[in-house]
């Protein structure tokens, strides 16, 4: 596993997600678990998503973040 630069903070990253022009325009960012777990932990992800009001689903080995408020419906 490769070494992380020591700028690269759990906020920073957090900020970098949040912050992405697809995130700014409320459409859906995904990313790996283990990404996710390595750099900030589940817990911290999730308050992040609580506090920006944002849903997410685990599916397979990724986390797939809604970046807005709207209700999620499963097609199938």
């Amino acid at each position: 596993m490769a070494e992380l630069p020591e700028y690269l903070t759990p906020d920073l990253w957090l900020d970098q997600i949040f912050s992405s022009k697809e995130a700014q325009r409320g459409g859906v960012v995904k990313r790996q678990i283990r990404d996710v777990e390595r750099l900030v932990g589940r817990q911290a992800f999730a308050r992040a998503l609580e506090r920006k009001g944002f849903q997410a689903v685990e599916n397979g080995r990724h986390f797939v973040v809604f970046c807005n408020g709207a209700p999620i419906r499963r097609v199938r």
